[in-house]
């Protein structure tokens, strides 16, 4: 922006705003001219054309458009196509001109442009508002995502999110469009798949259409162009086929979802616009057909050309085909909204622990929990309370649609108001229950049945070393999903907890790369302490997750960048590519997804850790998730080297020390006893030596061929002042101290076969040192 724009922000935005119109009026000439099929063919093969280009073409990564910008491009393009058919009626005259599609694509372009600049200018002079301080920073991103964010999610999943989101009103699906929920999933997924890979399969289609007709040609011994009529009548369905791979390929074809799905004419016409129909967008005003509006596609995904239906935008067919079939299912059948409304809670509430059931084995799940508010004295209720080992998570599901189709440029307090209605209200649901587990030592939770509140179970805040309280919305929620740690009224609670927002959507895809309880509940830590830094974004829930799986403990880094004051705002971009790729291709399913790197004996040890599952193994996991590369590398060399050595020294063990504090490991020789009393001792000797507050303690069992069949974390108890009884654990840690000793604290230790001891009973206290009886710790 030039000084003199800089002087005269008013000016500039009138300025950026007359601009806008003019560009947006232009485009809609030259999209009502031509004949809508033809300009769908030429826009989605100039993608085709490009890509292919940008493939043959070496250009240096800052010189050349990237795939994400040649996307944008082409869906912006899209939208106004959508948008202006949607708002026009057939006109008399209509011709192709490629010279008016060139400048189209210009159009475009400068369009965006002025659209990102208008956000720049237009946010500037925010002082303060719903976020605080950061209002301004915020209102320029919403700006910027309502202009070029479009589908950003994995064409992939779209079945699968669809079976799940409606496979409550199945019933109510096929009494008013006669499918069912996952005939309509497996419609959206054919929608999603036309458009992803329809050009190739028309290809595919033509080629092994021409091969056929020539080895037909070199049957009669003719020429091919002979024929062809001959083939095209002794192969009609074929030829049929072929007729549609060349609308596929030349007309735009593959938008075609009359074709492309089983989806029932009723459904695709509650989803679409007819010629002329949409009034709004173009009218006289302020933004008039600038990027501002709300976009047609927002509202109904599909038009109208002809007797078939076509999703001319394919993203804006996933984000708003949800809302807009659940919107006329109701207008079709007003009397099933508190059904519906009751089933949407239902299935919101229960996705958590339905879509992560690999990852929550065994936990215990508390669903519609109720409890007497110390505060208020009144009755209160929480959606979904699970508790696994020593992790407990609170879910505040919002059924309802998360993004509004209000414009941030027409009416950003709406688009404030909704971050309130999914955001704020979850968050204050959870600081309740939070404060109540704060309240006492052990409190009651209680389930309302026949209109009476019964006891059904106890919690101890206590026992959990990681409590994260969610909010869950069923669409994603992206960009405040993440940015709703900058609202004022968002503070960890009970000052250590940090609120987190997801939605249904990320759950899939988390569910994909963090398939174990190790994986899931470490990255979940990782993302919370991320949630309590203001002033550090990502964009959304996969740029996290990216984050994570390329550099493990990235709040860390987040922390450093931010702690010296030097930076207002740390911004990581392009963290999710990792994530995207790996649902490219027509083989992702069976392709592994990208995973953090281990080694192998690492790998053994978690596994053991993870099948064996006993009181305190998520923590034990945990400590060894934080460790960076070099010290997953001296763990798994300690391990090597110690466990080969079984069949000699029946048990051995070692410290290893690192950032996140010292690890003592035992192993044991498989199906030798477990001597706890020397396991303690050493433990709380090793603690000493290194002069650590706290440290965490392992028994795992192998053989020295390589298979660890069990392993279990252990309270290591750290003496505070010396006594007779505890002598020989000072003495033993004054000899791992000696200096000639501290560079074996890393090194394997030879330890005397354990001596015979009595059998444990299951009332006894467990010897690791919980405090629990055995029977409920490590005998379980």
């Amino acid at each position: 922006m030039d000084e003199k724009n800089r002087k005269k922000p008013k000016e500039a935005v009138a300025s950026l705003l007359k601009d806008m119109e003019d560009t947006a009026a232009r485009m809609r000439e030259l999209i009502i001219s031509m004949p809508p099929h033809d300009l769908l063919g030429y826009i989605y093969a100039q993608h085709v054309i490009k890509a292919m280009a940008d493939q043959n073409i070496t250009q240096e990564p800052d010189e050349a458009d990237g795939p994400e910008d040649l996307i944008n491009e082409n869906q912006f393009l899209l939208e106004y196509v959508h948008a202006v058919l949607a708002s026009d009626v057939v006109p008399a005259d209509m011709k192709f001109d490629e010279a008016q599609c060139t400048e189209l694509y210009e159009l475009g372009r400068k369009l965006r442009e002025q659209a990102l600049f208008f956000a720049m200018a237009s946010s500037a002079d925010t002082k303060d508002g719903v976020f605080g301080p950061g209002t301004a920073d915020i209102e320029f991103q919403a700006k910027i995502t309502w202009v070029v964010l479009r589908g950003n999610r994995y064409q992939v999943l779209e079945g699968e999110f669809y079976r799940y989101v409606l496979a409550p009103h199945n019933n109510v699906l096929k009494e008013v469009y006669g499918v069912d929920a996952a005939t309509i999933a497996e419609g959206f997924q054919a929608m999603a798949n036309a458009t992803r890979s329809g050009r190739a399969d028309a290809i595919a289609v033509m080629m092994n259409q021409i091969e056929a007709a020539q080895a037909f040609a070199e049957a009669q011994d003719k020429p091919l162009k002979d024929v062809m009529d001959a083939w095209a009548a002794t192969n009609a369905e074929q030829s049929r086929a072929a007729g549609w791979a060349i609308d596929d390929i030349v007309r735009g074809g593959i938008a075609n979802v009359s074709r492309h799905t089983k989806l029932p004419p009723m459904l695709l016409a509650d989803l679409a616009y007819r010629r002329g129909e949409e009034t709004e967008f173009f009218a006289a005003g302020d933004f008039a057909g600038t990027p501002y509006r709300t976009l047609p596609a927002r509202k109904k995904p599909l038009i109208q050309l002809g007797s078939d239906y076509y999703a001319v935008d394919p993203c804006f067919a996933r984000d708003a085909g949800y809302r807009a079939l659940l919107y006329n299912l109701l207008q079709r059948k007003p009397d099933y909204k508190k059904t519906f409304e009751a089933w949407q809670k239902t299935m919101s509430e229960a996705a958590f622990v339905d879509i992560l059931a690999a990852q929550l084995p065994g936990a215990t799940v508390f669903q519609e929990v109720y409890y007497k508010d110390p505060a208020s004295k009144q009755w209160s209720e929480n959606d979904t309370l699970i508790l696994i080992d020593d992790v407990l998570f609170l879910i505040e599901a919002k059924a309802g649609a998360a993004a509004t189709i209000a414009s941030p440029a027409l009416d950003f307090g709406r688009h404030a108001q909704s971050v309130q209605d999914l955001v704020l209200k979850a968050y204050k649901q959870c600081e309740r229950f939070f404060n109540y587990l704060n309240s006492a030592d052990e409190v009651p939770l209680y389930h309302l049945a026949d209109g009476k509140y019964e006891e059904c179970g106890r919690v101890r805040r206590a026992d959990y070393r990681v409590m994260v309280p969610i909010g869950l919305t069923v669409e994603s929620f992206s960009p405040f999903s993440t940015y709703c740690k900058e609202l004022p009224q968002v503070e960890p609670l009970l000052g250590r907890h940090a609120f987190i927002s997801l939605s249904i959507d990320d759950l899939f895809v988390l569910k994909r790369f963090l398939p174990t309880p190790g994986e899931f509940a470490h990255y979940m830590e990782v993302r919370q302490a991320v949630a309590g830094m203001r002033r550090a974004h990502l964009f959304d829930e996969f740029d996290h997750l990216g984050a994570y799986l390329k550099k493990n403990r990235f709040d860390q880094d987040i922390a450093d960048q931010l702690k010296d004051g030097k930076m207002n705002m740390v911004i990581w971009n392009g963290m999710s590519d990792i994530v995207d790729k790996s649902f490219e291709g027509e083989d992702w399913e069976s392709r592994p997804f990208p995973t953090q790197d281990f080694p192998k004996e690492v790998l053994m040890l978690l596994g053991a850790l993870d099948a064996t599952r006993a009181r305190g193994w998520l923590s034990a996991e945990s400590h060894i998730r934080d460790l960076g590369e070099e010290g997953r590398s001296n763990l798994a060399k300690m391990l090597c080297d110690l466990r080969q050595t079984l069949n000699q020294h029946p048990a051995r063990y070692f410290v290893l020390c690192g950032d996140g504090g010292p690890l003592f490991v035992w192993l044991q020789q498989h199906n030798h006893h477990v001597d706890w009393g020397k396991v303690n001792d050493k433990a709380s000797a090793a603690a000493l030596a290194v002069k650590a507050s706290n440290v965490v303690g392992v028994v795992a069992e192998a053989s020295a061929d390589g298979t660890y069949h069990r392993a279990q974390s252990f309270v290591v108890h750290i003496p505070t002042e010396r006594t007779e009884e505890n002598t020989h654990i000072y003495e033993d840690a004054t000899r791992m101290a000696q200096p000639k000793r501290t560079v074996n604290l890393n090194q394997p230790k030879n330890v005397a076969p354990p001596a015979k001891t009595k059998k444990l009973g299951r009332n006894d206290l467990c010897p690791c040192g919980s405090g629990v009886k055995y029977k409920k710790c490590h005998g379980r």
